[in-house]
């Protein structure tokens, strides 16, 4: 993956103004978050994206499940 500098930011500038940081993935696609001055997040736009071609629906789906997933104990305490 080539990584456009233009497209990349800090993690304070991405903090401070992150409405700026949105239009530069309304323009790019996605955006790379630097922490330390490195690589670590990547901020993507869900509707550009070819691999992530789900409905609305199934966006939730997804969501759902990795909530259940990482908070399984959470909610197993909570049922009994």
């Amino acid at each position: 993956m080539l990584l456009n500098t233009n497209y990349m930011v800090s993690i304070s500038e991405a903090n401070q103004n992150f409405s700026k940081v949105a239009s530069k993935v309304d323009k790019s696609g996605s955006v790379v978050v630097l922490k330390n001055n490195k690589p670590r997040y990547l901020i993507i736009d869900l509707n550009s994206q070819n691999f992530l071609n789900l409905s609305d629906d199934e966006k939730v789906e997804v969501v759902a499940k990795r909530i259940l997933r990482e908070h399984k104990h959470a909610f197993e305490v909570l049922g009994q």
